[in-house]
């Protein structure tokens, strides 16, 4: 305590090379974040409803967040699928066509279109994505695999059991059910691009960049994202096809096909009935790059996905994998949410933990009767029978009348070219919804405001507990400065700040809160205190200087070499184990990070204080418009400088301003639009959406453009003037 008066002192009279005041000198400060990175391999129990009104809520946000993750937010254009049917193969009581359509214009989705021989419909559907079973659709066990589970009870016939995938078809096709079975990307015939690159670095480039790239995520474009939005064109185009009944459309898979058919019924409410198999639980939640994508998995997991499925019907299996504690871990609380909305008897789950990873007999005749009950297909007892099962050659969709892609149809090509017409699709849309008036205001805000709060993470009044702890306090002639410590206690976040308050007070209370690219440092020049800021203070403000996350004290800990902390699948070994999702999936950017502490501080002086905000620099300007953008009418000025950022000029994963999502959504201009109606004034070049939305709130009087900057005593007049 002696050394931070005699510190303090010796600021005040302008000592140079003094050190800047700490707080967690002797303590580490109780903070979570400081711990390893959340995982898919952690635990990720389901969050409890206190009532139905929280749950609604709760299942909006669940589904939104997942819409957002895989780039379907807003929704991209369903373009025409030029769906082509041939090829069929008839067998005793069914029959099965090869298809493939195109879910975006050049890229197919492939498959096997199974249908009952006899009656005239209307049937019901059912989906069916096969899971990271070899060859997918052409998946052969062979003979010794399927003997050995004969033996187990596993599969009862040598020669459908060695087809799994097909048996579920087969029998649902001759319980009257179409079945849609169709290709994983890079499985069976959808052979345009790999399932998971090995090589991605070739493509992370500032143009025609691949999934991988950090243009791709800045976007929000993934494998994840692609295979869900071939998942709802897929259901698109059984819609399409005559003497089929809308309302029973259905889908079913195992493993990563579970992982599908559990994002599929959560965002599709086409999807009358899902059953996800050997997936969903409290434990892993899917290690592929088509099963993660960044923001999917934050504060939220499979069982919660799962859950957003209700009042549809929902059904699960249990294996001896990660799903072995589903029955005591994860489902109770589905049964809780079930009951919640008053439909129990809509929920259905199967525990045969003795057997390993599968979708076999045993957990197929749970399916059937799933579907049998909530589609009325009023069988009295279903048998799996045997069947012929279609070698390759009967199920390849592509032949001499059909030639598979090639070319630029296939491979990098292709891969860019997809995303280059994603990016068009989305920015169409997007700029689409800049207002130009009042009446576009609100769906700007619905589509745009909403993104960027899931971006974000939390809102001001989301923020919870927070206290303040001084550690240290001295008093002169002008001002008394603290140093002390803002601890979020319901989130368990915690960091320093240096407080400046005038000994002349306002009339009224007004916290200044001082973001800067270098936290506390900024707050001095040459040993004495910043010029601007003894003049706010003289002028009666009290000024807060914060060491935001990974600022200043604990910047060593958590941003090494100006880089973020990443986490790679299986050690980095391969160039897919390297994918951003892995970690960003599952854990906010330290930029959201920082504006957490933000809020956080909002919220502990807006019970007493009027709050402005400055923030000057590449990285202080955009955490205050995104703090600002969450805190509703709590701040009531706002200046900031950005010195020409762009989230768009971001061109590595770690960099400490990378977030998910931002250019997709207007980038900085986006986000300073959200300001709006709070008063703004923004240093150097025009933002021209931010402007729009001003003027569409009828707020255009509350924002200013400076072209020499705020310093001196123009800042003073920016805080004091009308605007």
């Amino acid at each position: 305590m002696r050394y931070l008066l005699g510190l303090y002192a010796a600021l005040i009279v302008g000592t140079a090379h003094a050190e800047i005041p700490t707080v967690f000198e002797n303590r580490p400060p109780e903070d979570h974040r400081l711990g390893n990175l959340k995982t898919l391999n952690g635990f990720f129990p389901f969050e409890t409803m206190t009532s139905l009104a929280v749950w609604k809520q709760r299942q909006i946000e669940i589904k939104r967040r997942v819409l957002i993750s895989q780039g379907l937010w807003p929704i991209p254009t369903r373009t025409p699928l030029n769906a082509v049917i041939h090829g069929r193969v008839e067998r005793d009581d069914y029959v099965v066509d090869r298809v493939f359509f195109e879910s975006i214009p050049g890229h197919y989705v492939t498959g096997s279109l199974y249908r009952p021989k006899e009656g005239q419909g209307p049937f019901p559907v059912i989906l069916s994505p096969h899971g990271h079973w070899q060859d997918g659709r052409f998946y052969d066990a062979g003979a010794d695999i399927i003997r050995k589970q004969i033996e187990t009870g596993a599969e009862q016939f040598e020669k459908g059991g060695r087809f799994p995938l097909q048996a579920r078809a087969v029998q649902l096709a001759r319980m009257g059910c179409m079945v849609f079975h169709y290709d994983m990307t890079g499985y069976a015939d959808a052979i345009q691009l790999g399932h998971r690159p090995d090589q991605w670095e070739h493509l992370d480039r500032s143009d025609n960049w691949g999934f991988m790239s950090v243009q791709a995520d800045l976007r929000l474009q993934n494998m994840m994202g692609l295979q869900t939005w071939n998942s709802m064109r897929a259901v698109d185009f059984v819609l399409q096809l005559e003497s089929v009944d809308p309302s029973r459309i259905g889908v079913t898979g195992a493993s990563g096909g579970g992982t599908q058919s559990m994002i599929l019924g959560a965002i599709d409410e086409r999807i009358a009935a899902s059953m996800p198999c050997v997936m969903v639980s409290t434990s892993m939640q899917g290690g592929c790059t088509c099963e993660n994508a960044p923001l999917l998995r934050i504060n939220q997991g499979n069982i919660d996905i799962a859950a957003a499925t209700a009042p549809r019907p929902l059904g699960l299996t249990a294996a001896d994998d990660w799903t072995v504690d589903l029955k005591t871990s994860g489902f109770p609380d589905l049964q809780n949410v079930y009951q919640m909305m008053g439909v129990a008897d809509r929920l259905t789950a199967v525990f045969h933990t003795q057997f390993p990873h599968n979708y076999n007999q045993v957990n197929r005749r749970a399916m059937y009767a799933f579907f049998n009950q909530h589609f009325s297909l009023g069988h009295e007892s279903i048998v799996e029978r045997d069947f012929l099962p279609l070698s390759q050659s009967e199920s390849t969709v592509w032949s001499n009348t059909y030639p598979a892609p090639s070319g630029n149809q296939v491979g990098d090509l292709h891969e860019t070219r997809l995303l280059a017409l994603a990016s068009q699709d989305s920015d169409r849309k997007i700029v689409g919804l800049v207002p130009e008036s009042r009446e576009g205001l609100q769906s700007y805000q619905d589509a745009i405001g909403t993104a960027w709060e899931t971006l974000l993470g939390r809102r001001v009044d989301q923020v919870g507990k927070v206290v303040y702890q001084k550690t240290a306090s001295t008093k002169k002639s002008q001002l008394v400065i603290q140093v002390g410590a803002i601890r979020n206690v319901d989130h368990k976040e915690e960091f320093p700040i240096l407080r400046f308050v005038p000994q002349q007070k306002l009339d009224k209370k007004i916290s200044v809160i001082w973001v800067a690219d270098d936290g506390k440092l900024n707050a001095f020049d040459d040993g004495k205190i910043a010029n601007e800021i003894m003049l706010l203070v003289n002028a009666g403000y009290n000024v807060i200087v914060p060491d935001l996350f990974g600022q200043g004290e604990l910047a060593a800990t958590v941003v090494k070499n100006q880089s973020q902390r990443l986490w790679f699948q299986r050690g980095g070994d391969k160039g897919w184990h390297k994918f951003s999702g892995y970690t960003y999936g599952f854990n906010h950017c330290l930029f959201v990070q920082r504006t957490h502490d933000l809020l956080s501080l909002i919220a502990y002086l807006g019970e007493q204080h009027e709050i402005f905000m400055i923030g000057r620099g590449e990285v202080a300007a955009p955490l205050v418009a995104a703090a600002c953008s969450q805190a509703g009418s709590s701040v009531k000025r706002c200046i900031v400088d950005p010195k020409g950022f762009r989230f768009a000029s971001i061109d590595r994963h770690d960099d400490p301003m990378f977030v998910p999502g931002a250019v997709k959504y207007l980038d900085l201009d986006g986000l300073l639009s959200l300001v709006a109606p709070t008063r703004l004034v923004i240093c150097g070049e025009n933002y021209p959406v931010t402007r729009k939305v001003y003027a569409a709130s009828g707020s255009s009087s509350r924002l200013r453009f400076s072209t020499v900057g705020i310093q001196g005593t123009h800042l003073l007049s920016a805080f004091q003037g009308e605007n």
